[in-house]
């Protein structure tokens, strides 16, 4: 155990009995409401017998998709990208959109021209076309039948992928955000980390947040674990530190401390400690449904290494924002309608409740993803922070 911050024994209890059991290895939560940091603690270990602690660093997955996501904002707030303008014209690689309709008889892949335009809505939105092989059998086909690399080998033959339907006629989560990366890149002159560090990063003094490892955060990295029929198993696992491009949908690392002064920027309304880093406006028109009528259904699986099938807040109508899930009304266990939530792949889960005032994060490095004992943690963690 490492020291906690706030008095929630009941969160304590929780975690250390994940532990006791053997559930989790390592896990560290954190939470706040409007007044700041309300609980922060970690049980386990982070590798061999060195412990957890929330100032461990742990690859934050698609939890990196918010932070690249609000970068984009920023531009559009400065008007320097538009979110409804075709992105072609400053990405040419997106001029010509084409979508993978299926495959022939002769399985040779059938494709057509998009019907509409990719734009940055579309990408915060994913409602792009753009999709994750790992989710997706079509995709996945084509990216076996190309031999396309995965997406966290960070190389651009990744990107080539076609379109799984027109963009703004679908939803579909997948590699949209590596776009808006890309995006900020080519208005910016910046690679992706650095842009969110000079604009994000530094100016809320999230220190252990970054692209690259160095040797102090290597110091405190955690192993990654596979959950096999066996139990836990540690893996080899590193995000490549001389990438083709930093993966603006999942390629950073950070700690769950850091997080946690990000998820505090977003419940303030976009300025913490005097540092605005969104207008009010920009976030709150940000955090409002973004796809219509469009709808969120259960996340199949197409590489059960990687990611189990999973149906986030099942009796809740979903729907997405320009920053991550959207809950049309109040979930079964007591989130308000139009929260914020999502996650990464390593099985990091937060969330953000603007009209009850409260956020947080939990934090493991175990793969695959949608693990059901760490969802059953966050559930039962996210429920211990609204009764505080």
């Amino acid at each position: 155990m490492t020291a906690t911050i706030g008095s929630n024994v009941e969160i304590d209890q929780l975690l250390a009995g994940a532990i006791e059991r053997g559930d989790v290895t390592g896990v560290a939560a954190v939470a706040a409401d409007r007044s700041g940091q309300i609980y922060s603690g970690a049980f386990g270990a982070r590798k061999g017998s060195e412990p957890f602690t929330a100032d461990t660093i742990c690859w934050l997955a698609s939890t990196t998709k918010a932070v690249v996501s609000v970068a984009a904002l920023q531009l559009v707030e400065r008007g320097e990208l538009d979110l409804d303008a075709p992105l072609g014209t400053l990405l040419p690689e997106l001029g010509d959109p084409v979508v993978l309709e299926g495959f022939d008889d002769a399985g040779v892949a059938v494709m057509r021209p998009a019907r509409s335009a990719v734009t940055l809505r579309s990408l915060l939105t994913h409602t792009s076309g753009f999709g994750y092989s790992f989710c997706n059998e079509r995709l996945q086909r084509y990216q076996e039948d190309n031999g396309l690399p995965s997406i966290i080998e960070c190389r651009e033959a990744t990107l080539t992928t076609p379109l799984l339907f027109d963009p703004g006629s679908g939803w579909e989560y997948g590699i949209s955000i590596d776009w808006v990366g890309k995006s900020i890149e080519a208005v910016s002159g910046q690679r992706i980390g650095d842009y969110l560090h000079d604009n994000i990063l530094a100016p809320l003094g999230m220190r252990d947040t970054t692209y690259v490892l160095s040797l102090k955060h290597r110091q405190k990295l955690a192993t990654m674990n596979a959950r096999t029929p066996d139990g836990l198993v540690p893996i080899e696992f590193e995000i490549p530190q001389e990438p083709e491009f930093q993966m603006g949908g999942g390629g950073m690392y950070g700690s769950p401390s850091d997080y946690l002064i990000f998820l505090r920027m977003l419940l303030a309304g976009g300025t913490l400690g005097g540092v605005q880093i969104l207008s009010r406006n920009t976030l709150d028109a940000a955090r409002r449904n973004h796809i219509g009528e469009l709808s969120i259904g259960p996340f199949p699986t197409y590489d059960p290494a990687v990611i189990n099938a999973v149906d986030f807040l099942p009796d809740t109508t979903k729907k997405w924002s320009l920053l991550g899930m959207y809950n049309v009304e109040e979930t079964p266990a007591g989130r308000s309608a139009g929260s914020l939530f999502w996650a990464g792949l390593s099985n990091l889960y937060y969330w953000v409740d603007w009209d009850k005032g409260n956020t947080g994060l939990i934090a493991t490095q175990i793969l695959p993803f949608a693990d059901p004992v760490v969802l059953d943690l966050f559930e039962k963690f996210e429920n211990l922070v609204r009764a505080h």
